[in-house]
Parts: structure tokens; C-alpha cells; sequence
């Protein structure tokens, strides 16, 4: 009896090993941050996958997925619960386990399709690991193409590991997981190849070059920043931002849209008082549909200051009216709507039902709002007053697509609006995180509001100059710098995905015809 238990334990032991090594990764992710996991945490998962069974290979990556992307994204559940939206108890709870279940397992699906591949291939050490470089590459660049994006490799080295976040501005967070995965896979080679004294040293000697080579280049990157050109002038900002801590349930309902105005007329006054260029707020601040002219006492400060507001709210779409973008605008001193930006990235069953007509009927509406929000133009640009800003709204911060063709368009500076109730503090630090990457990536420097936090700023090096408290209602007065310079990601996108992907074929396609010769 014993024997066949112990038999039984070897057999599920390396799924014991996939899902430890997901956590492992889990770990390098913000609130925990330990970003040298990332280093050697998805290695195992290469080990168990090459030359092995398809469907052990497939095993392997769910369980691996699960692990990673299940503690990572864990945050989700916080939707929950949902019973000042009418929704009763154990409904909520479905809820929020669906939705985490749907994203985990679009992150997991992910995996599973790169074990598979990586099970597949054959050939030499550079092909195995240059095509294994490549699936993953692609496999999140066509996950970013989804509203349904979060969790890249990239973010495991944020906020703290600056040195090597500035490969992203060589091309993108590609750059980054480039080198975080293929470090993973020579040192997987290594491990596989304990009798093979060559191969051992070769991947061993590759894996710590690399490592040494992405630290050294992104150091020089870092210390070296791109100059402003010699004909623009060095424009600095004084900017303020309102952390309102108005918790979505209260400000839907008149009391708490009436404590919301109180609160960010508070604020823009007390900032104005400061010195503020412009005040930012976040995605949503008041929660209605803004209709001009608009008597609150938040637009009166602002026809009495004088002083540009950018304000999160919806707007109504001029085609249909009975359609509402999330917008950031900026209000003029004649409470005039001088900039606008929509929202692009609508996150699906909250600010829009996918296939509406037949999915709606079947679940009905999640979302608060009297009709479902319409997505913004990817080719808008944000003109304020100031200068031409970098906008994202919510969890727009993941997709750096977006904000590099605002960058490559004249972006001078960056803002965030967002909301992030109700979700937990490392839910809010990882938000935090994704702006300092994309910060690097295009030398700006960055604003983020959000209502109940994680607000802050950050320099164009990825340096966060500033957080607030979660859960609190803070203000924040602070200097800015714009920036005009492009970085070679601005300038030519994700240029070493294509590469990637013609060096691993053609890698491939040589080891074939060498076999078959």
C-alpha cells in the first residue's frame, strides 16, 4: 500500500512542480515584488515541457498558468460584493469567481498553447530557445489585442528593477520579456543536460551573459537618458491631483455624487491655492453625464480660478446621445469642454456587453450606468492648454500600444485617471507599476489620480517621486517636466517580435533540412 501511494505521489509530483514554480513567478509581481524569481521561475516549467507527451505538456502549463496567473490576478475577487448593484449574496460571489476564473484562465490558455510548442520542437539549443522567446512574445503581444489584458513578464520587474525596465525603451515590454524568458529557458537547458559537460557550461555561461548584458544595456540606458533636442525648451508643469476616496457604491447614489463635488471642489481650490497649473482627477470623479452648462460648485471654482481642470466623467456621444463615453476633459474657465479623451479599452461586461444583442439578454447588465459606454478613437490625441498630454483611463496602463502611439503623436507628459475601487492595495500597487513601465518606455514623465489610491507620480527614469495612502482622501501638489524626445520603441514600435519570430522560423527551417540531409 504504501509503494502504490508513493507511486501515485511521483506521478503528480511535477504538476506539485509546475504550479509551485507559477506561484514562484506570482511572487516577482507586485505587493511582493521579489523580482529575481523571474529570473528562474518559469525554467522548471521548460524542463518538464520539452520532449514531453503533448498532453502531459498541456497538463503542465495549466497547472502552471493557474498558479501564476491565479495569485497574481487573485484581486479580482474583490468585486465581490456586489449587493449595493441589487445583486443578491450568492450571486456576487459568481460573479467575482467568474470573472477571475475567465481572466486566469485567457493567461492560462496562454501557457498551455507555449507548453505544447515548446514540447514540439526540435533542433538545436539556440532554435529551442529562440522559438520558445518568440511563442511567448507573440503569445502576449496577440493577448494585448484583447480587453482582456494584465499581466505581462514585464511587470515582475516593476517598479523596483529600473536598470533593466529601460530595455522597453529599445522595443517595448517585448525587450523585456525577451530577456526574462529566454534567461529561463538556458538555464532549463542547463538543468537538462547534467551529463553533457558542453551544453551544460554553453547554456550556464549564456543564461549569466545574458543577464549580465540586459543590467549592463539597461544601466546605460538609465544613466544615459535621451537628451531633449537642443531647440526645445525645458517646460516644466506645477501640477496638483485629488485623490477624492469616494467608493463607487456611495457615489452613484445623490448623497455620495453630492460629498464627490464637495470633496474635488475642496481640493481644486486648496491646490489652486498652491500654485497648480491644472488639476487632475480620476477616471469617473463625477459619476454623471456632463451636460453644459454645468452649475456645480466644482465648475463655479473653476469659471472663478480660472485654472484648467482635467476631470474624469462620461460624455455623451454627439451621434447618440443615449450613448456615454469615460472620458478625461479638461474644463476651461468658461466651463467649456477645451480637451477630451475616451476611454478605448472598455472592460467588457462592466462598460460594455460583448455581442450585446445576444449576450444581454442571456446575463443582463452588470454594470451601474443607464446605457453602455462607447469606445474611444485609438487615434486621439489629448490637447490640452499645457501641452499634448499621454492619457489612459482604468487599466489602459497595460496596453503600451496605446500610449506609445500618444507619445509618438507629440505627447509631452502622461496622466492616469483611474478608479480602482473596490479592489485591494496590491491590486492598486501593480496598477502603479504598470505606469512606472510605461513611463520608461517613452521617457515621460507621469500623473496618476485615482479615487481610492494608489496615486502618485513618477519621472521619466521610472522613479516614483510620490505615492498616497490607499483608502484615503489625499491632495498633491508637484513639478513636472515635458518631454519631447522619442525613444527608439516610440519611434519604430515593437520591432524585435517580427525579428524574434524570422530568426526562430528560419532557425527551425535550417535544422530541418540539416536533419533530413
Amino acid at each position: 500500500m504504501k509503494l502504490f501511494e508513493f507511486r501515485r505521489l511521483r506521478a503528480w509530483h511535477p504538476l506539485f512542480v509546475a504550479i509551485a514554480s507559477g506561484w514562484l513567478m506570482a511572487l516577482a509581481v507586485p505587493p511582493v515584488s521579489c523580482w529575481p524569481l523571474a529570473w528562474i521561475s518559469l525554467a522548471p516549467l521548460y524542463v518538464l515541457c520539452v520532449d514531453a507527451p503533448a498532453k502531459r505538456a498541456a497538463l503542465y502549463g495549466l497547472a502552471w498558468g493557474i498558479g501564476f496567473y491565479g495569485a497574481a490576478l487573485f484581486w479580482i475577487t474583490h468585486l465581490h460584493p456586489l449587493t449595493w448593484m441589487g445583486v443578491p449574496w450568492a450571486g456576487s460571489i459568481a460573479i467575482a469567481a467568474f470573472a477571475w476564473v475567465v481572466v486566469t484562465g485567457w493567461g492560462t490558455a496562454c501557457v498551455v498553447l507555449w507548453s505544447l510548442m515548446v514540447a514540439k520542437v526540435r533542433g538545436t539549443l539556440a532554435t529551442r530557445v529562440i522559438l520558445a522567446v518568440a511563442l511567448w512574445g507573440a503569445l502576449e503581444f496577440l493577448r494585448s489585442l484583447s480587453p482582456l489584458d494584465w499581466v505581462s513578464l514585464a511587470l515582475t520587474q516593476s517598479p523596483h528593477n529600473l536598470v533593466v525596465l529601460h530595455l522597453g525603451r529599445l522595443s517595448g515590454p517585448t525587450t523585456v520579456v525577451a530577456v526574462i524568458v529566454g534567461v529561463n529557458c538556458l538555464f532549463a537547458e542547463a538543468w537538462r543536460h547534467p551529463h553533457s559537460r558542453l551544453l551544460r557550461k554553453t547554456s550556464l555561461g549564456l543564461a549569466l551573459g545574458l543577464i549580465a548584458s540586459a543590467h549592463l544595456v539597461g544601466a546605460g540606458l538609465y544613466w544615459l537618458p535621451l537628451q531633449i533636442p537642443a531647440s526645445a525648451a525645458v517646460e516644466s508643469l506645477h501640477l496638483g491631483l485629488i485623490q477624492g476616496n469616494v467608493p463607487t457604491r456611495e457615489k452613484l447614489t445623490p448623497a455620495g455624487l453630492r460629498r464627490a463635488i464637495a470633496a474635488y471642489t475642496e481640493g481644486y481650490q486648496a491646490l489652486v491655492d498652491q500654485g497648480a497649473d491644472a488639476v487632475l482627477t480620476p477616471e469617473g470623479a463625477i459619476p454623471a453625464p456632463w451636460r453644459f452648462p454645468n452649475r456645480s460648485p466644482l465648475i463655479e471654482a473653476v469659471r472663478a480660478a480660472g485654472v484648467p481642470l482635467w476631470l474624469g466623467t462620461f460624455m455623451p456621444v454627439a451621434a447618440d446621445p443615449s450613448r456615454l463615453t469615460q472620458s478625461l476633459i479638461e474644463v476651461g474657465p468658461q466651463a467649456n469642454v477645451q480637451a477630451r479623451y475616451n476611454k478605448i479599452k472598455l472592460v467588457p461586461l462592466g462598460e460594455y456587453i460583448p455581442l450585446e444583442n445576444l449576450v444581454g439578454r442571456l446575463i443582463g447588465r452588470l454594470s451601474p450606468l443607464d446605457s453602455y459606454l462607447v469606445a474611444g478613437d485609438r487615434h486621439q490625441q489629448f490637447q490640452s492648454s499645457l501641452g499634448t498630454a499621454i492619457v489612459s483611463i482604468c487599466y489602459e496602463s497595460a496596453y503600451s500600444s496605446i500610449l506609445r502611439q500618444q507619445a509618438a503623436a507629440g505627447g509631452e507628459f502622461m496622466l492616469t485617471a483611474a478608479n480602482n475601487d473596490p479592489y485591494p492595495p496590491w491590486m492598486m500597487m501593480q496598477h502603479h507599476a504598470l505606469d512606472v513601465i510605461r513611463a520608461i518606455e517613452s521617457d515621460r514623465w507621469a500623473l496618476r489620480a485615482t479615487n481610492t489610491g494608489i496615486s502618485g507620480v513618477v519621472d521619466n527614469r521610472g522613479r516614483t517621486r510620490w505615492v498616497s495612502t490607499p483608502n484615503t482622501y489625499s491632495l498633491h501638489f508637484d513639478t513636472i517636466y515635458l518631454r519631447q524626445t522619442k525613444t527608439l520603441y516610440v519611434h519604430w514600435g515593437d520591432w524585435l517580435l517580427p525579428l524574434l519570430v524570422v530568426l526562430s522560423l528560419g532557425g527551425w527551417a535550417y535544422d530541418r533540412r540539416k536533419d533530413a540531409a
